[in-house]
């Protein structure tokens, strides 16, 4: 039997044509548009900066050695010529300077296996290395404990040894056995589960309460474009922005999520971002001059400093007077002024006022630090 294709009639237009598709028809009109491409909205563009990363490591297995025996013609027996197995490869971890998050970095790594040991005392070859890029200030911890900083470009680490090759039967060849069988496996590499933590190298750490401002300002001077809202704990994230000048200078300003009183006794988001600070060369104090008070701000915000780590608040800074634009904070502006030493910028992330002056402050504090670095004979951290 074969089968039949039963085909409806078509009705047939007055022109006696059938049409190609139909005007009328929805899903014809459907296809004829252009298909748009849909609109991300900006959260999801967003790429978070992931400072804490879980890692399992296992190093290559190694080769197993060889097992033959030298045959030739006029020479039988020519002794046992089993090479031995190639090292599994390491697995490297490997700061560089390019790699600015560990966004990047897998949950999982395994090295690269050596060959195995083949005839006339052929050796495998060993495993390649694999090499992990992770950024300028990743803590390694395993266990709790700190095993490894990479704190300059280049540094390296071996996250993972790879396994010994086997030994072919040429190795086992004595005077009492002259014709050994014996060959041993490839060891397994090591294996290991890894905590990677970076530390901001950023050169600059905006510190502040919540809703002080952070973010907005960091949009305003970068193209970095974090969260925003009117809720506290908008950021629970550090973004890095990148503040560009003409002389192709690139300077790193880091949006550290809000602090709150008891945050060095692990209190809101607690030490977990405190330890971005600890890398910052100098601090921009944002306060909101539309509360009253605002040095009491001030006061709280180095006083959790200190407490975290001992000279952190001594380090180059100035306070960042946000809010400028609101009636109250007129008003507060003077009574900062009087109340503290240092030096106070009155700007609006808002609206744009005054972030000129903030510009210029932040290349002065960065080559005061580039000019130090040079004067102790180190190489200053660039973007």
């Amino acid at each position: 039997w074969k089968p039949v294709l039963l085909l409806s009639p078509v009705p047939l237009p007055a022109g006696g044509r059938p049409a190609t598709f139909s005007t009328t028809c929805v899903r014809c009109s459907k296809n004829r548009r252009l298909r748009q491409k849909r609109i991300i909205s900006e959260r999801k563009l967003t790429r978070y900066f992931v400072d804490h990363r879980k890692v399992r490591v296992v190093g290559g297995q190694g080769g197993g050695g060889g097992h033959s025996f030298y045959s030739e013609p006029r020479k039988i027996f020519g002794g046992p010529d089993g090479g031995n197995g190639g090292d599994g490869g390491h697995v490297i971890l490997k700061a560089d300077q390019q790699m600015k998050s560990l966004s990047s970095v897998l949950p999982f790594y395994q090295g690269f296996h050596g060959e195995r040991g083949g005839i006339k005392n052929r050796y495998g070859a060993n495993g390649a290395y694999l090499y992990v890029k992770v950024p300028v200030g990743t803590l390694v911890k395993e266990d709790g404990k700190v095993v490894a900083d990479l704190t300059q470009h280049g540094e390296e680490y071996v996250a993972a040894y790879g396994g010994a090759g086997g030994k072919g039967n040429r190795f086992f060849l004595s005077n009492e056995n002259r014709s050994p069988t014996t060959f041993t496996p490839g060891e397994p590499g090591q294996e290991r589960v890894l905590h990677l933590e970076l530390k901001t190298t950023a050169h600059a750490g905006l510190v502040g309460f919540p809703n002080a401002g952070k973010s907005s300002l960091l949009r305003a001077i970068s193209r970095a474009r974090p969260a925003v809202a009117a809720y506290p704990f908008t950021t629970l994230n550090p973004h890095v922005g990148i503040v560009h000048y003409h002389d192709y200078e690139q300077v790193a300003v880091a949006d550290i999520p809000g602090l709150i009183k008891g945050a060095h006794q692990n209190r809101g988001l607690g030490m977990a971002f405190l330890r971005h600070i600890e890398r910052c060369r100098f601090l921009l104090y944002v306060v909101d001059l539309s509360v009253s008070q605002p040095w009491i701000q001030l006061e709280d915000l180095k006083y959790e400093l200190e407490q975290y780590q001992k000279g952190l608040s001594e380090r180059p800074c100035v306070v960042i007077g946000n809010k400028i634009d609101l009636a109250q904070s007129r008003i507060n502006l003077p009574l900062l002024k009087e109340h503290i030493g240092d030096r106070v910028i009155a700007l609006s992330a808002l609206t744009g006022d005054n972030l000129e002056e903030l510009l210029f402050c932040l290349r002065e504090l960065y080559d005061a630090y580039v000019k130090t670095e040079q004067s102790l004979g180190q190489s200053p951290m660039k973007w």
